[in-house]
């Protein structure tokens, strides 16, 4: 009999639901929200009311798509955290009274530990696809994390280095936001960087010590570079534009890839793989592949679907944890933060 899992996320800005049955992936739906664009970021109570909004016909079309019933599942899995906490107790909540009316368990599932798991999900026409081999190197990268994760197992991950202070998507973000490039910013940076010179403009580099990120020196040498150029010439964004984007996409892959590189020669380990929003940004997929040709690593760059937050990476958690009979409780609470090993 096969294992049907229901995955549920909602720690941000993005409604997902996808069903997984034996690992294969059988649907996968997202409703992302517009609110946002006009406040340059996620509002948590916009969020959390979008979610309600979204939840149920998500989830719906999501197992309409399946082509299963609802009492075909297994077990629901969901984000219990971390993120905002309005929008994860709208998750928590549905997979709650879902799960109480069809009296099956429920799998609580690290948002991280999804993201890095993403690699895992397998689809009807990728079968063979090679997946990673336990131990390896996860460079999380999103709008709210930049992390280097040491992965043992699915359940065992530990977290060797993070930002201090801003994360990259971040960066990209509040540095398009000055450029009036509007929200989200990163994708934009990403198509006109690749019209631009990214040797160009020269940004500060931080020199934090280990494998610890920092990019709030990026990110204010940036504007300093802005405002002393406008002083000169009103035009200088519009006139700069693409150089500028691909001088700082240049930069954060730079500062990225530093770390990753110091990450495997500590470790010893080349298997290294990249998850989270950014690492749909190409200057960080080229890196990575210039990388594994110059260095021999074997690297795993994620399929563009599974690298914004999406409930697939949540399910393939509730799959392997569905196996261990690693339930959780009804009465779990959500969490907004995370501490430095991922379970």
């Amino acid at each position: 009999m096969s294992t049907i899992i229901l995955g549920i996320e909602s720690s941000c800005d993005d409604t997902s639901a996808a069903v997984i049955s034996d690992g294969v992936l059988l649907s996968n739906v997202i409703a992302s929200q517009a609110v946002h664009e006009a406040y340059g970021g996620v509002v948590p109570e916009l969020a959390s009311r979008a979610h309600q909004q979204n939840i149920v016909p998500v989830v719906s079309e999501a197992i309409k798509r399946a082509g299963i019933k609802p009492e075909d599942l297994s077990a629901i899995a969901f984000t219990r955290g971390p993120g905002l906490m309005g929008s994860l107790l709208v998750g928590l909540s549905f997979a709650k009274g879902l799960a109480s009316a069809l009296q099956i368990p429920m799998i609580e599932v690290n948002h991280l530990q999804g993201h890095v798991m993403a690699h895992f999900v397998l689809e009807k026409d990728n079968i063979d696809k090679p997946l990673p081999k336990y131990p390896f190197l996860c460079l999380l990268v999103s709008g709210g994390n930049s992390q280097i994760i040491k992965v043992m197992s699915y359940k065992e991950m530990e977290v060797i280095g993070q930002t201090i202070d801003d994360a990259a998507g971040e960066a990209f973000d509040k540095c398009a936001k000055v450029m009036g490039l509007g929200y989200p910013g990163g994708p934009v940076i990403d198509r006109l960087a690749k019209e631009g010179d990214p040797n160009r403009f020269k940004f500060a580099k931080p020199h934090i010590q280990g494998l610890n990120y920092s990019f709030s020196g990026l990110k204010t040498s940036f504007l300093y570079t802005l405002r002393d150029a406008i002083k000169e010439n009103p035009n200088f964004i519009e006139e700069n534009k693409a150089d500028l984007c691909a001088s700082l996409q240049k930069t954060i892959v730079d500062i990225l890839m530093d770390k990753v590189r110091k990450a495997v020669k500590e470790t010893g380990i080349r298997e290294v793989a990249v998850a989270g929003g950014v690492s749909a940004n190409s200057g960080v997929r080229n890196a990575f592949t210039e990388h594994a040709r110059k260095y021999g690593w074997t690297i795993h760059l994620p399929k563009f679907s599974f690298t914004t937050d999406n409930a697939a990476m949540i399910a393939i958690v509730g799959q392997y944890k569905y196996l261990d009979r690693d339930f959780c409780k009804f009465d779990a609470p959500a969490f907004a933060r995370v501490e430095n090993n991922i379970r």
